[in-house]
């Protein structure tokens, strides 16, 4: 009876252990590793790049000339409006000349009386009467007389004022009947020569370095303006102007207070969209030649340099620092120490580490 129990429970003992086994879902030992991240990959490609410095910028007209009466007198006439387009020479005003006529008309008998006096004078010196001294005076006193006379008269001319260029008229703070003046504190206006504008703009010490690299240079080895690449115009509306314009200009001389050169960009304005006076921003383009463009997203920093991860023939990574030569809106431009058709990882670069294996995807 004792051995029919012990095998009874060694029966029950199988028969629970059969149901309770292992489970098929159970985790076996020695489970594969995870498959390595699918990241996408480029190969670099080396290609001129042109990047663009912008830098702020006051537009002014070809000419802008001020208007001063050069005698002085009421304001008779005002030939034109503010803001009107005019032609060289065109009237402008016309300044009252009662007074200058009175002077004339003085300077003028004047000169009448000492033409009487030559002309008593010469018969005498002829019959050796008077001297020759005496008639040496009067002609004299006849050359001081025309002199002032058209003196006067070139006055009355002067109060009749034309513009010296072609442009646009300014403001006219002086109205019919105001007194004006050479010495007075603002001009009676201001033409404004549009046809073309001038950018001025300012760069620092190392803008300016930067350019003189970057700009072709002439025989003795100075910025050559004329071959310049050609530069844009943003204007106040964020538009850019559809003209381009060429550097005409670049101090190179420091302002040693302010520490920056100042340069000019010159701009047709046939269109006459543009004013003097308004502001905007030059954009100059640099062209680096058989350069790469890195991703920013494929950058890492490590101790003040920018790195990229590179992929091996194994699909393993490995670090490469770059030689930074200039930013761009995507990233960087890099240059040296880099063969073109090596694959760099372009994201999740963060979590890489060298010897790391990924599955690139392009």
């Amino acid at each position: 009876m004792k051995k029919l129990s012990i095998i009874g429970v060694l029966s029950a003992g199988l028969l629970l252990s059969s149901c309770f086994g292992t489970s098929p879902s159970s985790p076996a030992e020695g489970a594969a590793a995870p498959p390595p991240p699918s990241l996408e990959v480029s190969d670099l490609k080396a290609q001129d790049i042109t990047v663009y410095k912008e830098f702020s910028t006051t537009l002014e007209g070809k000419q802008n000339v001020e208007i001063w009466p050069k005698v002085s007198g009421f304001v008779q006439e005002v030939y034109v409006e503010e803001g009107q387009k005019i032609k060289k020479g065109q009237l402008l005003f016309k300044l009252e000349t009662q007074t200058l006529n009175q002077d004339a008309n003085a300077a003028k008998a004047s000169v009448n009386v000492a033409q009487v006096e030559v002309n008593k004078l010469k018969p005498l010196v002829e019959k050796d009467i008077i001297s020759e001294v005496q008639l040496e005076t009067a002609k004299a006193q006849l050359a001081q007389a025309q002199a002032n006379y058209e003196s006067v008269a070139s006055n009355i001319g002067y109060s009749r004022i034309t513009s010296p260029v072609d442009g646009f008229i300014g403001e006219i703070p002086f109205k019919i009947g105001a007194l004006v003046s050479s010495n007075m504190a603002q001009p009676l206006t201001t033409v404004s020569d549009v046809s073309q504008v001038r950018a001025y703009f300012s760069l620092n010490e190392k803008e300016l370095l930067q350019l003189k690299e970057s700009m072709p240079k002439n025989t003795k080895n100075l910025m050559d303006l004329e071959k310049a690449p050609e530069v844009k115009l943003i204007m106040i509306n964020g538009e850019e102007y559809p003209e381009s314009g060429k550097i005409a200009m670049i101090n190179t001389i420091i302002n040693s207070t302010t520490g920056s050169v100042t340069a000019r960009a010159d701009f047709n304005n046939q269109n006459n969209i543009l004013s003097s006076g308004s502001t905007g921003k030059i954009k100059i383009p640099t062209v680096y030649k058989n350069a790469f463009e890195i991703p920013q997203s494929a950058t890492v920093d490590l101790q003040g340099k920018k790195l990229v991860y590179v992929v091996k023939d194994d699909n393993t990574v490995t670090t490469m620092p770059l030689d930074i030569i200039t930013t761009t809106q995507k990233g960087f431009i890099a240059k040296n120490g880099i063969e073109e058709g090596t694959t760099i990882v372009l994201e999740g670069v963060s979590k890489l580490k060298d010897g790391m294996a990924i599955s690139p995807a392009k």
